[in-house]
């Protein structure tokens, strides 16, 4: 009898190695593994996880490649919403999800397969995130989760892997960690109590740089142009460049908590240099080159932006409808931002823009005023105030 096609999405994690052999040795599967990269993985890594998977005895491995989709679908809209998940977490691993199960349902289809698999367990958003996107585009494609089913704990998952001779760096796998172009978020350990941190040692980039440091990021209409003097035409490549300074400072480490989709609290430790930076300069840029009321109305809709991109609504037809405003807003988000670096931390120098509404012939703001006069504000101010001055009249009125 001919074998059953599954596809698991593979990261080369503790918990999808566990799901190759259970589904082929246990399930009788025939599994085909693929990975979704959305910019995390280099060349060397990716060759690794491909052995890994044929290792644990996948039928043939896939590296789909989608940074570029990732980028110009995703990054991008976060970048001119400023999006940070409760004011911390750049929604690192969150947005990638939807774009990894995206690629790799059709990667399914493409093979005819009767299932799909993933590994995320049954206390997380990644299963609903994973779920959601392939029920509504292969809703006739079966969905198999062993590690969700099977109520695993990682102790089971490293006990069955090494009676099964399968050799790795068990010490490391007590953490569940997830790289991606925009960020890497670490889970495990301390991440699983409110009252500790992360280690040193849990972060995979470690600190080199001691002094401090001057960067320059450039924005053409929203999007990343260049860094410190140097154009860049691939905007991912940008923030790898972005990455790479920042990381070394140890920037963008932080503890996010959250709540959940499924309705819990969640604790993940996470290190994103370049989205805390991009971010950082973009938004400086945007108060100098945006009005009271374009600031005001893009926040309120990037904060829904942010919250249903967590939350597994991509594919919501609203989220086109707010990606049309946020493109609306950045036709004048063009100038350079300055930034000093440190370990740890950074700080805004300054912003230079041919459209920074600080230059302007109006006046300087508590120096100068040039197109009003002190009468003007007199009587402004008179206006201003009358309907607070009704209000106040009434009430001694009535106090009486």
């Amino acid at each position: 009898m001919e074998k059953k096609k599954v596809v698991l999405a593979f990261s080369g994690g503790l918990d999808t190695s566990f799901c190759v052999k259970y589904l082929s040795e246990e399930q009788g599967y025939e599994v085909y593994t693929a990975i979704a990269n959305t910019g995390g993985f280099s060349k060397e890594e990716l060759a690794r996880i491909d052995g890994l998977a044929r290792q644990l005895g996948a039928a043939d491995h896939a590296t789909l490649d989608i940074e570029q989709e990732y980028y110009e679908k995703s990054i991008r809209y976060m970048v001119y919403g400023n999006i940070l998940r409760n004011g911390t977490y750049p929604i690192s691993v969150s947005s990638e999800r939807i774009f990894q199960a995206i690629a790799i349902i059709e990667y399914a289809k493409s093979i005819g397969a009767h299932a799909v698999a993933h590994g995320s367990t049954g206390a997380g958003n990644d299963q609903v995130r994973f779920d959601l996107t392939f029920q509504i585009l292969a809703p006739e494609i079966e969905i198999i989760t062993p590690t969700r089913d099977m109520t695993l704990t990682r102790e089971y998952e490293i006990d069955y892997l090494r009676k099964r001779g399968i050799t790795a760096d068990y010490k490391k796998l007590e953490y569940s960690i997830n790289k991606g172009l925009w960020g890497t978020s670490i889970g495990g350990k301390e991440t699983l109590r409110s009252e500790q941190t992360l280690p040193e040692s849990a972060y995979p980039s470690q600190i080199t740089e001691h002094g401090e440091r001057r960067l320059k990021i450039a924005f053409e209409q929203g999007q990343i142009a260049a860094v410190d003097g140097v154009a860049y035409a691939d905007k991912v490549e940008a923030i790898r460049a972005v990455e790479a300074i920042g990381s070394k400072f140890g920037i963008g480490r932080d503890m996010h908590i959250g709540d959940t989709i499924i309705g819990i609290k969640g604790r993940v430790g996470f290190e994103a240099a370049a989205p805390m930076l991009i971010i950082a300069a973009h938004k400086m840029l945007e108060k100098h080159t945006l009005t009271k009321w374009q600031l005001y109305w893009k926040e309120q809709v990037a904060n829904w932006y942010g919250m249903f991109l967590h939350e597994a609504q991509y594919l919501e037809p609203v989220m086109r409808d707010i990606e049309a405003m946020l493109d609306s807003s950045q036709r004048n988000v063009t100038g350079t931002v300055e930034l000093i670096l440190r370990p740890y931390g950074y700080t805004l120098v300054g912003v230079e823009s041919s459209f920074d509404l600080m230059k302007t012939d109006f006046g300087e703001y508590g120096e100068v005023n040039k197109a009003w006069t002190a009468d003007d504000v007199k009587g402004f101010t008179k206006i201003l105030g009358n309907q607070i001055k009704i209000y106040h009249n009434v009430q001694k009125r009535n106090e009486k």
